[in-house]
């Protein structure tokens, strides 16, 4: 059965994507190289691995061309947070790293959450949600 997930973005700048990474809290995965063609990092408490790596060594990996993040985007990356300050805190890590915020913090009662884009425009998002005040309709 499966029991781990690696997630692999194609990136412009390893090393510049590294350094916006790391500014936001997503500590270098020691298990793996961290250098000029891949950075490792670990998102969360269930320690999922992102891979970073240059756009044409991807390209390589996946045999197609890489989707144009100005045009479209194929996933949305979504991180749990603690409570809503700390979207307010991850969002200001981000404008502060350079990325672009393309949905500002909105608090729904039950659900808080943001969206940003990375460096190479790859999509995430940021959510708090206190499910025991979740509507039920």
């Amino acid at each position: 059965m499966t029991k781990d997930i690696w997630i692999n973005l194609p990136v412009k700048d390893v090393n510049k994507s590294r350094e916006f990474f790391s500014a936001l809290g997503f500590p270098l995965n020691s298990r793996h190289a961290n250098n000029d063609e891949m950075a490792s990092l670990v998102v969360g408490e269930k320690n999922v691995i992102v891979m970073l790596f240059p756009e044409a060594t991807f390209e390589k990996y996946t045999s197609i061309k890489i989707a144009d993040t100005q045009l479209g985007s194929e996933v949305l990356f979504s991180i749990g947070a603690d409570c809503k300050e700390e979207v307010d805190e991850l969002v200001s890590k981000v404008e502060q790293a350079g990325g672009t915020i393309y949905s500002k913090p909105s608090d729904q009662g039950w659900m808080c959450g943001a969206g940003f884009a990375d460096l190479d425009g790859h999509r995430w998002n940021v959510l708090y949600m206190d499910l025991s005040k979740m509507p039920t309709q």
